[in-house]
């Protein structure tokens, strides 16, 4: 059960989220066939959305609120600016795809971005919430797909050895 749950929080971590999370599922199933996958992946998913509607109602507002502070204004503004830069990018890509736009740029699993990426620069960008977690669930399936098949590749190179 602690490997589930394992899984789980990682998969909510900032910036790791589902791409951390699905390689150490699959690696940890290599080692235990009697892990199970399904069970984990959607344990992934869940907590890869759970911070989503927090990060969309309050994460802008925070950011803001603290970009000035001396401990950690960096980080803070660090982050305004990483979404405001995606945000940017996504409206300039996609113009009026910004659906489509938020949904790939959230399942390609590059680093910085995931869900929590995605979801600030809906908020940015003023995106309605529905569409915005609709677009970011797509996402994360997306990615976890991606993920899992290409770990299930390199874990099958890697065995068949």
């Amino acid at each position: 059960m602690l490997k589930y749950i394992i899984c789980f929080f990682i998969s909510m971590v900032p910036l790791v989220e589902l791409r951390g999370a699905v390689p150490y599922a699959q690696i940890y199933h290599a080692a235990d066939p009697s892990f199970n996958l399904l069970l984990a992946y959607i344990l992934i998913v869940i907590g890869n959305m759970l911070p989503v509607p927090i990060i969309y109602f309050f994460a802008r507002k925070v950011l803001e609120w603290g970009k000035d502070k001396p401990v950690i204004g960096g980080f803070f503004t660090f982050c305004l600016e990483k979404g405001e830069k995606g945000g940017k990018k996504l409206q300039e890509k996609a113009g009026k795809g910004l659906f489509v736009a938020l949904l790939l740029f959230v399942g390609i699993p590059l680093p910085g971005t995931g869900a929590w990426t995605g979801t600030l620069a809906a908020s940015i960008l003023d995106m309605d919430f529905k569409s915005s977690v609709l677009a970011v669930i797509l996402g994360v399936a997306l990615a976890g797909t991606i993920m899992t098949v290409g770990m299930m590749l390199g874990i099958g190179a890697v065995t068949g050895i």
